[in-house]
């Protein structure tokens, strides 16, 4: 039976390619990986994989009895059902370690980088082996995505570095490429409300108070404010089905490297304690922020623990 590798529910491009790009390493050393997705992938995503001509990852809904890896994540609130009842075998990740218990030893590979595909080509070249082409414009379009063409704060040198070999390998030129891609993610007119906010949605679980943070890239924030109302409504349904206190939506301009947040349930005095910012009719402004992990995580969690 073969290891499944996966990353987070709604599945963003790192996710879905760190997971084909850490599988190919996986079998080239002899293993029996299989690269899966929990979720249905966004239009971003499904730009890079068409690009590079590879198939979407098969679906899976529940991991018990399986082994399994994970990458891009470790919380619990993010990953597999049936998670408690799976053997992890290992953790390759780049996020903050959270609510994650296990009960075997397993290898855990975490760095402070932009992107987990940044340190898949280090365990790639620390086994001297190459990415295939196709796998190399998958991995640097997951840096690209996760560092918004490298001006994100979450961008490293070693994210830099990497995207400049793997655009070698894949032989493509990483700023025009990189700039259609992200301009595919924006493309948000026929999703629906509930789409949109499950497109790149996570859990969060700080001091055992649950929040929910989505965020979505655009070039017009404009546009998905004008569904204000109904986005609210939805994100009342999540707040209830869900159990959270409260929930924000990141509306991020690509051009302008600035978020509105749109905010719902009881959650403004945290808000405007983390980014200083006042929730006015459910939206605050947030000059400068483009990483939820960099930028928004870290100050509420902060506010809440404080």
């Amino acid at each position: 039976m073969s290891i499944l590798v996966f990353g987070h529910k709604n599945p963003d491009t790192d996710t879905i390619c760190s997971a084909i790009a850490y599988a190919e390493l996986k079998n080239k050393l002899g293993k029996d990986v299989k690269a899966v997705r929990l979720g249905e992938i966004n239009e971003e995503t499904k730009y890079a994989l068409n690009y590079f001509k590879a198939e979407k990852p098969e679906l899976v809904e529940n991991v018990a009895g399986k082994e399994i890896i994970l990458v891009d994540h470790n919380e619990r609130t993010q990953t597999a059902e049936g998670f408690e009842e799976a053997k992890i075998l290992e953790l390759i990740d780049h996020h903050r370690i959270s609510n994650f218990n296990v009960d075997e030893p397993l290898y855990a590979r975490v760095e402070p980088v932009g992107c987990t595909a940044t340190i898949i080509l280090k365990l790639f070249k620390e086994n001297n082996l190459v990415p295939s082409k196709e796998t190399a414009g998958l991995m640097l379009s997951a840096i690209i995505s996760d560092t918004l063409l490298f001006k994100s704060p979450t961008c490293t040198e070693c994210d830099i570095k990497a995207g400049k070999e793997l655009a070698e390998i894949a032989g493509i030129n990483a700023d025009e490429y990189g700039l259609e891609m992200l301009k595919a993610g924006t493309a948000l007119g026929d999703k629906s409300e509930a789409e949109l906010l499950n497109m790149d949605m996570k859990i969060f679980e700080i001091d055992g108070i649950k929040i929910g943070v989505a965020q979505v890239n655009t070039v017009n924030e404009a546009e998905v404010l004008e569904r204000k109302e109904k986005l609210l409504a939805e994100i009342d349904n999540i707040i209830v089905k869900d159990g959270l206190k409260f929930f924000m939506l990141a509306i991020t301009n690509i051009l302008t490297n600035d978020s509105t947040a749109l905010v719902s349930g009881d959650g403004n005095d945290v808000i405007e304690k983390a980014f200083g910012e006042k929730v006015d009719s459910n939206l605050a402004t947030l000059k400068g922020v483009v990483s939820r992990k960099k930028q928004i995580i870290p100050p509420l969690t902060k506010a809440i623990q404080g």
